[in-house]
């Protein structure tokens, strides 16, 4: 299969393309629609949310292009969970709730803000929640009244899609280290059982806590295990980068894998290119039709590049403006059940990009099926989609993706 660059750059120029090329105001007056974003700017993620918020950011430009849900222009407002701190989340989700009031988030990042956020403050005040990122299969379990969602797999299915890959590749044994919250976890749960069912040997799968500045304990550890290569389930601006630079310093392992948390150049700035080549990795991708070509060329008109979990951003925030153009309002109330109508047949299909004839067709009484950036949106009873996994590794310096994992 082809490779296809995966490109960071875009993170360093958010800043420019968010000003000028995105053109969404800081602020749009009392008539503006308001949509949250909740993103782990600060902690163990921050190089990577620029570009998820620019996914959501470009969502609400197009929707803006096309006349704005109902005549109203859409505003994005963001609040900052930290990716880490539960506290942090909850307070982000009460502001934006309660103080914006805001109509959805896209959001949040890290699975166990997407639950804290949800459980103190969306699901009381009845607001949808669309993760574009949160992968945890403790998300499906949530008690939410069908209001949180996820436009990204579950990690049951990446954790089975890591093994498949893993073993293919005859990289057995393997030793995992996860960071201690519920995104480590459950994909270290998933991917431990299903590589065992398939015949390989984990033989060293252990939590690890995020922002030590010291994890040659650990790593010990997980060498003693006999194990030469190592698994790393963690974020890639926290514990997952310096264990991975002080692995290397001790000479333990051979080879490294990672998650969808670690696809982030400033692993390789931080770790360097010679030492990481070759690293295996892995995250949700978009499958290959008319929803990613309309997007790719959504992102070409806003002198974008595409960014990882950048995709399932803009479906989220697409979505939810469909489901407020759909019942007619922005009221929280009944918005999960306009979601599910948008996010499935029957109905014309609608692909990024298409708003102006979303809102002709929805105004005319007809339906519509949103085929997104990342595949078909068709939620499951739980909110969760099926999507697919992506493998990418590090070649020359870049982390470049080969195609999805069969």
């Amino acid at each position: 299969m082809k490779s296809v660059k995966f490109s960071q750059s875009l993170v360093a120029v958010a800043a420019t393309i968010l000003a000028a090329a995105v053109s969404v105001p800081a602020a749009y007056g009392e008539d503006a629609v308001k949509i949250g974003f909740l993103g782990g700017f600060t902690g163990p993620i921050e190089s990577l949310t620029p570009a998820i918020q620019m996914g959501a950011d470009i969502a609400a430009a197009n929707v803006n292009d096309g006349g704005g849900v109902m005549g109203a222009m859409v505003e994005v407002v963001t609040g900052d969970t930290t990716c880490v701190d539960a506290t942090e989340a909850a307070n982000a989700g009460d502001r934006l709730v309660n103080s914006e009031g805001v109509a959805g988030i896209v959001g949040a990042l890290c699975s166990g803000s997407t639950i804290s956020a949800a459980n103190n403050a969306a699901i009381p005040a009845g607001v949808v929640v669309i993760s574009p990122a949160s992968t945890s299969p403790a998300v499906s379990g949530l008690d939410d009244n069908d209001l949180v969602f996820r436009t990204v797999p579950s990690d049951a299915y990446q954790g089975e899609s890591m093994a498949k890959l893993l073993m293919a590749k005859g990289l057995n044994p393997i030793a995992v280290t996860y960071i201690n919250n519920d995104y480590g976890k459950g994909f270290a749960d998933a991917l431990s059982g299903a590589f065992s069912a398939m015949g390989g040997t984990v033989a060293a799968n252990e939590a690890h806590e995020d922002g030590k500045a010291d994890y040659r304990a650990e790593i010990g550890s997980l060498a003693s295990s006999g194990a030469e290569h190592l698994v790393v389930l963690a974020y890639a601006d926290g514990s997952g980068q310096t264990i991975i630079r002080q692995a290397v310093e001790g000479g333990d392992f051979s080879s490294f894998v990672g998650g969808d948390g670690m696809v982030s150049q400033s692993l390789i700035d931080g770790v360097g290119a010679e030492a990481l080549e070759g690293m295996v990795l892995t995250q949700a991708g978009s499958p290959a039709g008319t929803g990613l070509d309309m997007y790719n060329s959504v992102l070409a008109a806003a002198g974008a590049e595409d960014g990882v979990y950048m995709g399932q951003a803009y479906d989220a925030a697409f979505l939810l403006a469909l489901a407020m153009q759909q019942k007619g309002s922005t009221d929280r109330e009944g918005m999960s059940s306009a979601l599910r109508a948008v996010a499935s047949p029957p109905g014309e299909v609608i692909y990024p990009g298409e708003w102006a004839k979303a809102v002709e067709i929805l105004s005319a009484g007809g339906e519509v099926n949103y085929e997104g950036a990342t595949g078909s949106q068709d939620f499951n009873e739980n909110g969760d989609v099926s999507g697919i996994i992506n493998e990418s590794a590090v070649q020359g310096g870049e982390i470049v993706e080969i195609g999805q994992i069969m």
